[in-house]
Parts: C-alpha cells; sequence; structure tokens
C-alpha cells in the first residue's frame, strides 16, 4: 500500500513554549476519489481566542493528539470531542482556542460519505458529530495508534490504514449526480443550475432533490460555497486584494463578494484577517477544491 505523500511543512517558534506546525499530506491513490488531503497541525502558545471554521466543499473528520476540540457556538452549550465528522454546513463553526491544539484532519469529498460511511453526506449535512457515531471504535483505535505515532507521515499511514478498511465501493453514487458535483467544482461554482439540469437532461427541481439527498445542500448554495471557500483562500494568500480577488472568482463586485462573506463567515473579510491573521499564517494558502481524482 502506498502511504500519504507529505506536503509542504509551515513552522514558527516564536518562544520556548510557542510553537506553530502545519504539514499538508495526500491519502494513499486508492483512498483519493473519496479523500482529498490530511492536515497535521501542532500549534501552542497563541493567546486565547475563538477561531471560525469556514464553509467549504468538504466534510470534516478531525482526531486530536492532546486537547479535546471545543466548539463554542454561541448558541448553544460548548461541546467537547477527541474526535469529530462534520457535513456540509453553510455556516460557520465555532473552536476555542485554550492555547494548545494539535491533531489531524481530514477533508472528505462529500460523495465519498457512501462509500467510507455507508450513507449520503446530505445526512450529515449541517451536523458536528462524534466520529465513533459513524466509525464506531475504530476512531477511538485510530486515535489511539497516531497518539503513538512519531511522525505525521506515520499518522498519515494511519488513517490510510484504518479509511481504507472502510472503503465499499458497492455504495457509489448516482453518475449524474456525480457529474453535477464534478461541474460545480470545475466551475468554480459558476455554473447556472438551469445549465446544469439542461446539462443532465433533468428538470431543476429534480436535480435540486438529487443535491439534497447527496449532499444536504441545494446546487444553488453548494455552488455558492464553493466559489466563497476559493475566494478566501485566494484571499488568505493576498489579504490586501479583496477587489481582485472578488473580480478572479465570478462575484459582480467587492460588495458583493463582501455580503457573501458575511454571510457564510458570519464577518467581513477585513474582520477575519485580523481574527485569522496567525492561523492564515501559519497554514498559509490552500488549494482549492477539485473534482476527485
Amino acid at each position: 500500500m502506498a502511504s500519504a505523500r507529505m506536503g509542504s511543512i509551515v513552522g514558527e517558534a516564536v518562544g520556548v513554549d510557542e510553537v506553530s506546525e502545519y504539514v499538508r499530506g495526500r491519502p494513499a491513490a486508492a483512498l483519493r476519489p473519496y479523500a482529498a488531503f490530511y492536515s497535521g497541525y501542532r500549534d501552542s502558545g497563541g493567546d486565547l481566542a475563538v477561531h471560525r471554521g469556514l464553509p467549504s466543499p468538504y466534510l470534516t473528520l478531525i482526531f486530536t493528539l492532546d486537547d479535546p476540540l471545543v466548539m463554542a457556538d454561541p448558541a448553544r452549550a460548548p461541546r467537547s470531542y477527541r474526535s469529530l465528522l462534520g457535513g456540509l454546513d453553510p455556516t460557520p463553526a465555532f473552536i476555542a482556542y485554550g492555547g494548545r491544539q494539535s491533531g489531524v484532519q481530514v477533508s472528505l469529498h462529500p460523495l465519498g460519505a457512501r462509500v467510507l460511511f455507508g450513507c449520503p453526506a446530505g445526512e450529515l449535512a449541517g451536523l458536528e458529530l462524534d466520529a465513533a457515531d459513524v466509525l464506531g471504535p475504530l476512531a477511538g483505535e485510530v486515535r489511539e495508534r497516531m497518539l503513538h505515532a512519531d511522525t505525521w507521515s506515520q499518522r498519515f499511514a494511519v488513517l490510510d490504514r484504518a479509511l481504507l478498511s472502510r472503503v465499499d465501493d458497492r455504495r457509489e453514487v448516482e453518475p449524474r449526480v456525480r457529474y453535477a458535483w464534478g461541474r460545480l467544482l470545475r466551475s468554480g461554482g459558476n455554473v447556472s443550475v438551469a445549465g446544469l439540469a439542461d446539462e443532465l437532461g433533468w428538470s431543476a427541481r429534480h436535480l435540486s432533490g438529487r443535491f439534497a439527498t447527496e449532499l444536504g445542500l441545494s446546487p444553488k448554495t453548494a455552488a455558492r460555497v464553493v466559489r466563497f471557500d476559493r475566494a478566501r483562500r485566494a484571499l488568505a494568500g493576498a489579504p490586501h486584494s479583496a477587489a481582485a480577488v472578488a473580480a478572479a472568482h465570478g462575484y459582480y463586485d467587492q460588495s458583493h463578494f463582501v455580503r457573501d462573506f458575511r454571510e457564510f463567515a458570519g464577518c467581513s473579510p477585513t474582520t477575519w484577517l485580523a481574527e485569522e491573521f496567525r492561523i492564515v499564517q501559519v497554514m498559509g494558502p490552500l488549494e482549492a477544491a477539485d473534482s476527485p481524482a
């Protein structure tokens, strides 16, 4: 079995007790239609804060290595997880940062949910779950094995073995739904629902129904999330070019981009960069979502 290939490492040490590290890796080749990439992270010594997890075209699977992950949505009581699975959601997730965090995050293609979890991503949309609710005892076993691993590549290899054991390709998604999702990704979210329905020979209503079942989002909302995700990643790489980012990603103008940003992030681009600057700098610009291999 091929192990995950390592990505770039970004690290900084500001003092004896402050370190930030971020490592990217690709899953084994057989997993790439279902899992986009792995992210290993370790951060300590920063100020106490609440981090925004922004909407993206990926399901999120996280295994913590040190302190638990604390979700801190202001409208709900705090929830604590050692491992977490989150579905697609057009609203931000609020994560409490207590001065130390480390773990491994898996960014999963939503149409891989049937193959890996035995259910459509639509059943997970808008939810945050203890990963054990879906993976059973495997969730705890994965975390335990990663805790005993010495390197990020070893931790990624643990994920390779665990996820490969879950693959059941008899549960593949209907080809036209897969085509529609891939078309949205390739266009960067800049394709009309009516045009997409025509390409498939479906009505817009039927397309919306199939999307809701498989992803939990309407095609229009899914397209907007894809476009927003690409734009905000570009903004992280060029934080003083909001107007240029808006123009390059299909927004009418900068005001249109700012309105979408406020809806999906709960704040303006300027506020997001100011609050998340340290995390953005540690992680660096990330590539936008693309069609599964």
